[in-house]
């Protein structure tokens, strides 16, 4: 029998398992019956659900592009007029990058990360069944909105001023805003899960340095998706306060700016772009040593090369924005990053060639979309290093030379990949592989018809095609590329039918018995899988477990790894250290409920009613939502149950506090998400400052001395109940009341003063900004708030004490960060910036 070395000696033990211990496992993680699958949290089903409605928003998106090629295959058509044209090309950019591109690779990532790495299910599964609710009931009232006339038109940018009231009056373009800033706080949610899960539920011995390269592609992902994802929620915040109160963010003539939004937009959208490519480029780094039977060649330095290009993608958004009268040395700077982001992305695409070449590639269906994505990806690459530029950018900017670079990134980058993943993967999840005549055949239809479709566009834009444009006149050459293009677009569409074909022929998802490893595949998500994971949870000494040890598969399904069965009678995964994933804690996690569904339910309804102005019902759904928070919150920090015993003589406690607790940091994820907002926030502030000081005042606001002193006195009562937790219940909650609302009346004396003051929020960019930050402080003291008010029913229900605190401690984190950005923004609306006079 293979052994792998524990702390505690050899491991799989041979000892006979206890009579039930499997008959437990699998009650504990029974599935809901019938139509009360919704109700289900398992990362599994939700995968499942996750990957099938990303996948059908790729189709509507697909057909509105289909839509617009017919118009476009002519000169002078009149098949769409201009004004449908306009929405189907904003939902058809919509759709894809918010509503399927990130969500389709996030919802790979729920699915597969959890058997990859080991453990039963991601730290927060109601967590990440809420998100998915979220998108899925947002997603589709937005894509209606195309049915009844109320789709934006302004362009899956959303540039300003085009979409401001005066320019875009209806609710088309606050759909757009509201509907997108939900959806983007809902993809928050799953990154929060994924880091989470990737950094502490690891498989006993699985490192850093063991971990597969697409668990980290999704730390890289999470991470990105954290910082970048803030920039466009304050842009959406800011131009819907705009909309509806005439606050001057983007209104030139009163101090404000439009390139502020794309700014923010594009410090988001090109960051995007990796988001979307990264985990794809993970699951092609699984998937080429599997079919070429050979580890990895270079993993240390693709995961060095992951980490660099999510940083150098923070610094590329500027590449969008060569045309608008940046300074030179601008334009320099991020001339150079843009093209110095290809050397980590050229580095792995080196590394797969190596890999392929080092083993036996075996020309699969999945092999053909890896090599139909190298072909491709390289080629977006070519001309991307192209448009970065700034000579050429000024010639092919808003042509279709642009719209071609980017879907040679985009499909090439994300859906190729995407699509070899589910014909490699689809064994591992359904009771029969994909058929490989039809995989093979979709391939060549989707290969030849992409390039038929977007390589004219290439020469189009060229001589002179612009973008958005709904109709063109005959005679200027661009009547053959175009009816060309058509012909591609339709072709694709013909390979994609043959997809759908194929999984409706031969997809049967279970959570039972699967095809199996019929790649020979070498990690942990080719073990036998059911509704809670592998039967036991194996240690892990190399990065391809299962070629390393050959009779893991046999060891594990026969319980003869870490917690084969369940421990406490429910489910339950093991936390681990983060970097050496030593065992430190088994966390009980919650079953099938209806609390996180009806939250879900209720948040869209809340910001879709805001849409329409119909606040008084939207008030009223968010009182539900609260409600519903409050039951699916109460039971997540159930009481101790003692030590556990998991295996190999190791027991583990069933209660943490503190940093060991994975809701500790998700909370500090928490804080990063918003750090990042606030940021973005004090970069529109001082960007509007330095494009428009004649709106600004010379002398500040004088600082007032009361809402400072509130502010001392919150973060005292914050040390104060910090010590007094456990001692006593009435000072603690003394300290704790006091402390909130001390932090309340401080904000609200700060917005007090700058009203007596005379400042109005639409008299000028600078005011608009000033009320802005109150806006945002509003926000994090209403969470805090609610937070606070949950702390103290839980200490009357005798549910918090000084070692039952993860409530607490979740709250101590957040208030002090509210405390600090308070802080920060007395002295940036008060003390800076100084306009001389």
């Amino acid at each position: 029998m293979t052994r792998a070395a524990t702390a505690t000696g050899e491991y799989p033990n041979d000892l006979p398992r206890p009579e039930g211990e499997l008959e437990r496992l699998e009650a504990a993680w029974e599935l809901p019956k019938g139509w009360r699958i919704v109700t289900a949290v398992n990362n599994t089903v939700i995968g499942y659900f996750y990957i099938a409605t990303a996948f059908g928003f790729f189709v509507l998106a697909g057909i509105l592009a289909l839509l617009m090629r017919t118009q476009l295959a002519v000169p002078d058509n009149t098949f769409l007029g201009q004004e449908t044209y306009n929405q189907i090309f904003t939902m058809h950019g919509t759709v894809m990058m918010f509503l399927f591109a990130v969500p389709a690779v996030e919802a790979m990532g729920v699915l597969l990360l959890p058997q990859m790495l080991g453990a039963r299910d991601l730290p927060f599964p109601r967590l990440g069944a809420f998100a998915f609710w979220a998108y899925l009931i947002g997603g589709l009232v937005f894509f209606c909105t195309l049915f009844v006339g109320l789709a934006p038109s302004g362009g899956w940018f959303m540039y300003p001023p085009l979409t401001s009231e005066r320019f875009s009056p209806g609710v088309g373009a606050d759909f757009w805003l509201l509907g997108i800033g939900f959806i983007e706080i809902s993809a928050i949610a799953g990154a929060i899960e994924i880091i989470v899960g990737v950094l502490r539920t690891r498989a006993p011995g699985m490192t850093l340095d063991r971990m597969p390269i697409f668990a980290w592609t999704m730390l890289v992902f999470a991470g990105m998706v954290v910082f970048a994802f803030p920039a466009v929620i304050l842009a959406t915040i800011l131009l819907e306060l705009e909309r509806a109160f005439d606050w001057p963010f983007f209104i030139a003539e009163r101090g404000g700016d439009p390139l502020l939004w794309q700014h923010l937009f594009w410090f988001f959208g090109h960051p995007e772009v990796y988001i979307i490519f990264l985990p794809a480029a993970g699951m092609v780094s699984m998937i080429v040593p599997a079919m070429a039977q050979t580890s990895m060649v270079g993993h240390r330095l693709i995961v060095v090369a992951l980490i660099a290009t999510g940083f150098f993608s923070f610094g590329l958004w500027v590449h969008h924005m060569f045309t608008t009268g940046l300074p030179a040395l601008s334009l320099g700077f991020f001339s150079a990053a843009s093209m110095a982001v290809s050397v980590p992305s050229g580095l792995q695409v080196f590394a797969w060639i190596a890999t392929i070449a080092a083993g036996r590639l075996r020309l699969t269906a999945a092999s053909l979309f890896v090599l139909g994505f190298l072909f491709i990806f390289t080629l977006g690459g070519l001309t991307g290093v192209m448009v970065a530029m700034v000579p050429f950018d000024w010639q092919a900017h808003d042509t279709y030379f642009v719209v071609a670079h980017f879907h040679y990134v985009l499909v090439g980058g994300m859906v190729f990949p995407l699509l070899c993943a589910f014909y490699y993967w689809a064994p591992a999840f359904s009771r029969r592989p994909l058929s490989e005549r039809m995989g093979k055949s979709a391939f060549w239809l989707i290969f030849i018809g992409f390039n038929v479709a977007f390589f004219p566009m290439h020469i189009s834009g060229l001589i002179g095609m612009p973008r958005r444009v709904y109709s063109y006149p005959a005679g200027l050459g661009w009547d053959l590329p175009n009816l060309i293009s058509t012909v591609g677009a339709f072709i694709v569409a013909a390979g994609i039918l043959v997809v759908l074909a194929d999984f409706l022929r031969n997809l049967r998802p279970t959570l039972t018995k699967s095809a199996g490893d019929v790649w020979k595949g070498g990690t942990l998500e080719w073990l036998e899988n059911h509704t809670y994971g592998a039967r036991s949870v194996p240690h892990v000494d190399s990065r391809e477990p299962l070629w390393t040890h050959p009779r893991m598969s046999e060891d594990v399904k026969k319980g003869r790894y870490y917690l084969p069965g369940t421990m406490t009678g429910g489910r339950e995964t093991i936390v681990t250290s983060p970097v050496e994933a030593v065992p430190q804690y088994l966390m009980r996690l919650p079953g099938p409920g209806w609390p996180h569904l009806i939250a879900a339910v209720f948040t869209a309804a809340f910001f879709l009613l805001l849409t329409v102005k119909a606040v008084a019902l939207a008030l009223a759904c968010g009182g539900i939502v609260i409600a519903a928070m409050i039951a699916w919150m109460w039971s997540s920090d159930p009481a101790s149950a003692g030590e556990a015993d998991i295996g190999a003589g190791i027991s583990l406690p069933t209660y943490v506090a503190g940093p060991t607790h994975p809701s500790w940091w998700a909370m500090v994820v928490v804080l990063l998400v918003a750090g990042a907002l606030y940021l973005s926030y004090v970069f529109g502030y001082l960007y509007l400052w330095t494009v428009s000081p004649a709106t600004w005042p010379t002398t500040p606001i004088s600082m007032p001395s009361w809402p400072v002193t509130c502010l001392i006195v919150s973060g005292v009562a914050l040390a104060a109940a910090t010590r007094l937790l456990g001692s006593s219940r009435l000072l603690f909650a003394l300290a704790l009341a006091c402390g909130i609302g001390a932090l309340l009346v401080g904000l609200a004396l700060d917005a007090w003063t700058q009203w007596q003051s005379g400042l109005r929020p639409s008299a000028s960019g600078y005011a608009a900004m000033v009320y802005a930050n109150a806006v945002l402080q509003a926000q994090i003291a209403g969470v805090v708030t609610a937070m606070g008010a949950f702390t103290l029913a839980r200490l009357v229900a005798g549910r918090l004490d000084a070692d039952r605190r993860v409530v607490f401690d979740n709250l101590a984190l957040l208030w002090g960060y509210a405390i600090g950005e308070a802080a920060l923004g007395l002295l940036l609306t008060h003390g800076f910036p100084r306009v001389a006079g």
